[in-house]
């Protein structure tokens, strides 16, 4: 086989895998227990006001709704967008999924070798964006902020404020007045990326980050979770010079997000079927977690500990020291179950005692033979 690194650019060593996306590339995820995938449950998707809406959007818009569009996005969707969270449209970016609202601000503003700081465990598509830029991510820890990031000349601090992805852990309001604080004090952006905001269960809501500092705050949004992930929509609010880089940036990228599907996207916020589908949705998610909870408080060997999400898809396991999750991986599979281990998530790769679970995706009927297989491979690797 030919060698072609000769061709490559810089960047591609940095590249970092998903392992993910290799175990549906490996693995018939129908045909085993599988807590591994980040995907929201079909029974959410509403797909008769879709086909409504198209409907509406065809009659409304015709050939319009099929041509090319604004790179910043639609006027009606970033309209209907500015108008639901209460910030002026000139805002407002839309973006093709919230992965590239991410990357499109790891484009824009990180060099090869700058520091990105970031809450550990973090969203494994942040650290693959980070680090094919070169940039170098640091830890933070929530709860002591300014001692953990010590010294460092970091471009920005990257969280998920509400039900992180993999720990689903929601930061405190303490912990956002810390964190804008030192970002004040340090002059350095905020990436508050926040798909699963909508998505709240149980507790209180707390104010986000860019309420809390708009001068300085990009705030990711995304459809995925709220409409439905094939739709590859999101958005960011913003201030506006950082938002014409970002617009210049994605001209390089894809002209224009995918025009149909926000002129649907914008009739499904002003309808009011957002808010409708938010309710069926909102609760599905909350009885499907609350039955993980209560399997695992039923199956889990003593010594096993997880978080308690007020919301999101994601809880977070730690399981008895000197068990390695990367390790038992093979062998979770040929029994038939799949988790993701922890320590992907963790910026030097530690932690490897953990893994994150998905309660929103599995059929409902594996869920419990998948946690009683989980349990029993646990209690064996003590």
């Amino acid at each position: 086989m030919r060698d072609y690194s000769a061709f490559f650019s810089g960047d591609v060593p940095s590249f970092l895998r998903s392992p993910v996306r290799d175990i549906f590339a490996k693995v018939d995820l129908s045909a085993i227990c599988s807590f591994a995938g980040g995907y929201p449950a079909a029974v959410t998707f509403p797909t008769e006001a879709i086909k409504r809406l198209s409907s509406d959007v065809l009659d409304k818009y015709g050939p319009k709704a099929l041509q090319y569009g604004a790179t910043q996005g639609v006027p009606e969707l970033r309209q209907a967008i500015a108008d639901r969270y209460g910030v002026p449209v000139s805002r407002v970016q839309i973006t093709t999924s919230s992965q590239q609202g991410i990357d499109v601000c790891s484009r824009v503003m990180l060099d090869p070798g700058d520091i990105v700081l970031a809450k550990n465990p973090v969203y494994l598509g942040a650290l693959q964006s980070f680090r094919s830029y070169r940039a170098e991510v640091r830890p933070i820890a929530a709860s002591s902020i300014p001692a953990a990031a010590s010294g460092l000349r970091a471009k920005f601090i990257y969280v998920i404020p509400d039900f992180n992805n993999p720990s689903g852990e929601t930061m405190t309001l303490s912990e956002r007045e810390e964190l804008v604080s030192f970002a004040r004090e340090q002059d350095l952006l905020i990436v508050e990326d926040s798909p699963y905001r909508e998505l709240r269960y149980s507790g209180e809501a707390v104010p986000t980050l860019y309420s809390m500092a708009p001068e300085r705050t990009l705030h990711l949004g995304s459809f995925s979770k709220i409409l439905a992930p094939g739709f590859r929509l999101g958005w960011i609010i913003g201030p506006e010079a950082l938002l014409e880089k970002i617009y210049i940036c994605k001209q390089a990228l894809d002209l224009c997000p995918p025009v149909f599907d926000q002129y649907i996207a914008a009739e499904y916020i002003s309808s009011g079927e957002l808010d409708r589908n938010l309710v069926k949705t909102i609760a599905e998610y909350r009885r499907r977690r609350d039955r993980m909870l209560g399997l695992l408080e039923r199956y889990m060997p003593e010594g096993t500990f997880w978080t308690r999400p007020e919301g999101g898809l994601f809880l977070f396991l730690t399981l008895p020291e000197g068990i390695d999750t990367v390790a038992l991986y093979d062998e979770a599979l040929s029994a038939g179950v799949a988790y993701v281990a922890g320590s992907f998530f963790y910026t030097d790769g530690s932690h490897r005692n953990t893994m994150r679970l998905n309660f929103s995706f599995i059929d409902e009927a594996k869920m419990e033979p998948g946690i009683r297989l989980l349990a029993d491979l646990i209690s064996k690797a003590r």
